[in-house]
C-alpha cells in the first residue's frame, strides 16, 4: 500500500515514500559498500539522499569538497582588503618619512602658510585606500554576515574623494602634468559613475566588466604618469609640444588593457566550461548555500559534520 510523505501530496509523495522504503531496505548493502569504498563517504551519501527527499537543488557528487572546513576558511579571507591595507600603509609611511623636516602642515613664519599641499593630498589618498581595505576585512571576516553594500559604498566614497583631490591637485602644475592628470581624471570620473550605478544594480555583469576595465586603466595610466613626470625614459623632462604623444600613449593603454581583460575573461570562461561539473558547488559552504534554492543542502551538510 502506498503512503504519502508528510508535506507531499498525490503521486509525487507516494513515489518519494517508495524510494525511501527501498533506501531503508538496502541499508546493509550500502553500509558494506561505504566501508569498502574510500571515494564516496557515507556522510555524503546521506546528505545527497536527504537533499533529494527535500526536493532541493541538484547536487553533483564530484563537486563536494574534500575538506570543507579548510576551503571555507580560505574562501572567506579578504585577500583584496588585506592587500589594500598593506599597500596603503606602506605608501602612507613613505609619504610621512620621505620629507626631511617631516609632514609640517603650517610653517612658523609670519604670516604662517600651509606646507606641502601635494604631499598632504597624497597622504589623504593613501589613508582612504587603507580605510577601504579595513572595511573589506571587517565586512568579510568580522561581521557575522557579509555586507556587500557596505563594501560597494566604501569604494564609491573613496573614488568620490579621489576625484575631488585630483581636480585640485593640478592647479599649480605645468602644462604636461596638467594634461596627463586630466586624462586620469577622466578615467576616475567614469569609474565614479559606474560605482554609483552599481550601488543600485550590483548584479549587472556589464557594470562589473566596465568597472574592472576602468580600474585597470586607472592603475596602468597612473604608473605611466609617474614615468612621464618623474622618470622619463629619455632621461629628459617632457616639453609642452610632446603632449600629443601623451594622448597616443593613453590610447595604447586602452587597447592593451582591453586585450588583457579579454584574455583573462576568455581563459576563465574556457577553464570554467571545461571543468564545469566540478565547479557546480565551487567547493565551499558559501557556494553550497547559494546553489541550493532553500539552503536545505547546506544545513544537512552541517549536520553530517
Amino acid at each position: 500500500m502506498l503512503q504519502s510523505v508528510p508535506g507531499r501530496g498525490g503521486i509525487h509523495g507516494s513515489i518519494l515514500f517508495m524510494e525511501k522504503t527501498q533506501w531503508d531496505q538496502t541499508r546493509p548493502q550500502r553500509t558494506k559498500f561505504t566501508q569498502s569504498s574510500s571515494g564516496f563517504p557515507r556522510a555524503k551519501a546521506t546528505v545527497v539522499f536527504k537533499a533529494m527527499m527535500a526536493d532541493d537543488s541538484p547536487v553533483y557528487l564530484s563537486s563536494l569538497p574534500k575538506n570543507p572546513k579548510r576551503s571555507s576558511k580560505l574562501w572567506k579571507i579578504a585577500f583584496g582588503g588585506w592587500l589594500k591595507i598593506v599597500t596603503g600603509s606602506l605608501l602612507t609611511f613613505y609619504v610621512v618619512f620621505c620629507l626631511d623636516d617631516g609632514m609640517v602642515l603650517i610653517n612658523k613664519e609670519t604670516p604662517p602658510r600651509f606646507m606641502y599641499p601635494q604631499e598632504w593630498q597624497h597622504l589623504t589618498m593613501f589613508i582612504l585606500l587603507t580605510l577601504d581595505g579595513c572595511v573589506d576585512v571587517i565586512s568579510k571576516n568580522v561581521l557575522r554576515q557579509r555586507c556587500a553594500a557596505l563594501e560597494r559604498g566604501s569604494m564609491a566614497l573613496g573614488i568620490y574623494v579621489l576625484l575631488l583631490l585630483l581636480v585640485s591637485h593640478v592647479q599649480v602644475s605645468s602644462k604636461v602634468e596638467l594634461y596627463v592628470h586630466s586624462l586620469l581624471i577622466l578615467v576616475v570620473f567614469l569609474l565614479m559613475l559606474v560605482l554609483t550605478a552599481e550601488l543600485w544594480a550590483a548584479g549587472s555583469f556589464r557594470l562589473q566588466l566596465i568597472k574592472n576595465f576602468l580600474f585597470l586603466m586607472m592603475g596602468s595610466w597612473l604608473m605611466h604618469t609617474g614615468f612621464i613626470l618623474f622618470r622619463p625614459v629619455s632621461g629628459y623632462p617632457w616639453k609642452d609640444e610632446d603632449i600629443m604623444f601623451a594622448t597616443t600613449f593613453f590610447c595604447w593603454h586602452i587597447i592593451i588593457d582591453a586585450l588583457c581583460l579579454l584574455g583573462v575573461y576568455g581563459l576563465s570562461s574556457s577553464w570554467y566550461h571545461r571543468y564545469s561539473p566540478s565547479l557546480r558547488l565551487v567547493g565551499s559552504k558559501e557556494a553550497l548555500y547559494h546553489e541550493s534554492s532553500s539552503g536545505t543542502f547546506y544545513r544537512l551538510l552541517q549536520d553530517t559534520e
